[in-house]
C-alpha cells in the first residue's frame, strides 16, 4: 500500500513524506489514502458538467465523447443533454447540444513540463459548426484550446489561464 502511494506521489511530481521517517508513515497512511482514492479521470458518458457561457444552460450531462474511446479532455467536443436551463435562455432542459470542454479535473501535460488542472469540469456550448452559442465565457480557460482550434472560445474569454 504504501509502496503504491509513494509511487503515485512520485508520478504527480509531489512527495507529501518529505522529512517523515518510516515510524510515522503507518499513521499518516490512513489520512493521505483518502486524497488519492479519488481518482481524476476523463469526462465520459454521463458525468455532469457546468456551463461557463451565457447560452441559458446551467448543467449538462455528457451523452458521448466524439473523440477517443476513453473519454474527453481539455479541448475535445462531446455531445450532452441539457439537465438545468434558466427560463428564458437559447437553450431549453433537455436539449441535446454540442459542447467544447475549456475546464477539466483530469490533470494535462504542458510542453513546458507543468501541468494545468481545474476544480471543475466545465463546457462551452456550441454549434455543430464549433461556433459558441454564448456570447460570453466566464471563468479561466486555457490556452490548449489554441491548438484545437478554438480561438472564438478564447477571445469571449476574460481570463486565459
Amino acid at each position: 500500500m504504501a509502496a503504491s502511494f509513494a509511487s503515485r506521489c512520485s508520478r504527480v511530481g509531489r512527495s507529501l513524506f518529505s522529512g517523515l521517517s518510516n515510524s510515522h508513515l503507518g499513521s499518516h497512511e490512513m489520512t493521505h489514502s483518502n486524497y488519492f482514492s479519488q481518482q481524476r479521470t476523463f469526462i465520459q458518458m454521463r458525468t455532469v458538467l457546468k456551463v461557463v457561457d451565457n447560452s441559458g444552460a446551467k448543467k449538462v450531462m455528457c451523452i458521448q465523447a466524439l473523440k477517443g474511446k476513453k473519454g474527453a479532455r481539455l479541448g475535445d467536443t462531446i455531445v450532452a443533454s441539457v439537465k438545468e436551463a434558466h427560463p428564458n435562455g437559447k437553450v431549453k432542459k433537455g436539449k441535446v447540444v454540442y459542447g467544447v470542454v475549456v475546464r477539466a479535473a483530469m490533470q494535462k501535460g504542458r510542453c513546458d513540463g507543468g501541468e494545468v488542472r481545474f476544480d471543475d469540469n466545465a463546457v462551452v456550448l456550441v454549434d455543430k459548426q464549433g461556433q459558441p452559442i454564448g456570447t460570453r465565457v466566464f471563468g479561466p480557460v486555457p490556452h490548449e484550446l489554441r491548438r484545437k482550434k478554438h480561438v472564438k472560445i478564447l477571445t469571449l474569454a476574460g481570463h486565459i489561464a
